[in-house]
């Protein structure tokens, strides 16, 4: 196999990379020009789902396939949104495309709303990212003056209007259809499926919601081919039919305890191991690893055993996590106290929760109010039982919540109790030597889960 060279990373070091002269001479914007002329927006489309992309978001839903459940022959208005939201935990690799090379960002959504017949795309960005907004504003009034967006986009008769809408930074916008209540001013509670936004989403019509990364990569296809993008990555396990591959490049975050923290590209299925030693530099300080989050604070926690695990689709859900997530691996080093991790990510969770299913609204509270007697020192053996038995019920796994913001919030409790209950255990008798197997009902500390 060829050494792997980065593609969607390609140009960040040259300066000026926002630009659209420094992109046009990289060859930008003639994937446009080749598709606009040469393909109809049902050959590309087909393209793309022959290319086995996966949604680089967190659940990795083929691309092309998401694509084909728009109504045929509607007659419009159709919606494409891009979900710059980015509010996981440890996640920053959208951040990097939209900053320093914003103009692939646009060629990627211009392509995919050309297959998706889609006449006008929105980008709903998060308020703490100002960079990234002043540059893709300057970006999209570009490619107005230079035709690639607007009326008759390059005399193809193809038209697409572009739009920034930033957001309040809420964890609960990154999902699809709280992006798109939130993209209709109102307040982002996610919406009951179905129906499911390609057949009535934004302002009631079809809508397809796509992450940045995602039309990064649809770019890089339409300018290198299928063959080219099902070379990187890892084919489809022939024992599952259910995996339908993890093949491309794929933007890989690093933090925590490391030597090097940064975003990184890589073929997807590298282990992460393989991150932290290969890109990382190692763990921080001369240190072990004792845990690393695979995807994000969401997806749950790998042990030091377990880091050999290979970061693509399939791989960290065959080890208990919820899946690659986005791709963001933080690192944990021997130090960590997983009572402290935890009580970070039911504080996270509690504050994010939009309250609108009593399971989250009450699970992640109540996670939280145990976390907060745990660490005040009046922790009980019972309360790692009853964290279990929140954790295992709620989310739309076991089908009790509208959106996955729950899963989410339990991934976390289940990995950190299963995996390192004996942090817990020794924590809960070290602090509360008398108490600590109570099992009699006890209050919540005063103020606790109000954060």
């Amino acid at each position: 196999m060829p050494k792997f060279e980065p593609v969607l990373m390609a140009n960040m070091h040259r300066p000026d990379s926002h630009t659209l002269k420094v992109y046009e001479s990289t060859g930008g914007y003639q994937a446009l020009k080749k598709v606009l002329k040469e393909s109809t927006q049902e050959s590309f489309r087909d393209l793309i789902k022959n290319s086995g992309l996966r949604g680089r978001g967190g659940a990795g839903f083929p691309t092309g396939l998401k694509w084909t459940f728009l109504p045929k022959d509607h007659p419009g208005p159709i919606y494409l949104c891009i979900n710059a939201d980015e509010s996981e935990p440890g996640t920053f690799n959208n951040r990097y495309l939209m900053e320093l090379d914003p103009h692939q960002v646009i060629e990627g959504t211009i392509l995919s709303s050309f297959a998706t017949k889609a006449s006008t795309a929105y980008i709903y960005l998060r308020i703490e990212y100002p960079t990234c907004y002043e540059h893709l504003e300057a970006a999209i009034a570009e490619c107005y003056a230079a035709g690639y967006l607007g009326k008759n986009i390059l005399g193809s008769g193809y038209s697409l209007d572009m739009y920034m809408h930033r957001g309040a930074a809420a964890y609960i916008c990154g999902e699809e259809t709280g992006l798109i209540e939130s993209l209709e001013g109102k307040r982002a509670w996610p919406r009951i499926k179905p129906p499911f936004p390609a057949v009535e989403g934004l302002f009631r019509k079809p809508t397809v919601v796509n992450n940045v990364e995602t039309v990064a990569c649809v770019k890089q296809i339409a300018d290198r081919g299928v063959e080219w993008f099902k070379s990187i990555g890892v084919p489809p396990d022939p024992n599952n039919p259910r995996d339908a591959g993890s093949y491309g490049p794929k933007l890989y975050c690093l933090s925590g305890h490391v030597n090097k923290p940064g975003c990184y590209e890589a073929p997807l299925g590298i282990t992460c191991r393989q991150l932290i030693d290969e890109y990382g530099g190692g763990v921080w300080k001369g240190r072990k690893a004792k845990a690393a989050i695979p995807g994000g604070i969401s997806m749950g926690l790998l042990t030091e055993a377990e880091l050999d695990t290979p970061l693509d689709f399939n791989g960290p859900g065959k080890v208990g996590c919820l899946g690659l997530g986005t791709a963001a691996v933080v690192v944990a080093d021997e130090t960590v106290n997983m009572v402290d991790f935890l009580h970070n990510s039911c504080r996270f969770f509690a504050h994010e929760s939009c309250g609108q299913c009593t399971p989250c609204r009450e699970g992640t509270h109540w996670s939280l109010s145990m976390l907060d007697r745990i660490k005040a020192g009046k922790g009980r053996l019972k309360d790692l039982d009853l964290l279990s038995e929140i954790g295992n019920h709620i989310g739309i796994i076991p089908g009790t919540t509208i959106c996955g913001l729950s899963d989410g919030a339990a991934w976390p409790i289940k990995n950190a109790l299963k995996k390192f209950r004996g942090d817990f255990e020794e924590y809960i008798k070290r602090t509360n030597p008398t108490g600590y197997m109570i099992t009699d009902a006890v209050p919540a500390l005063e103020g606790a889960g109000s954060h």
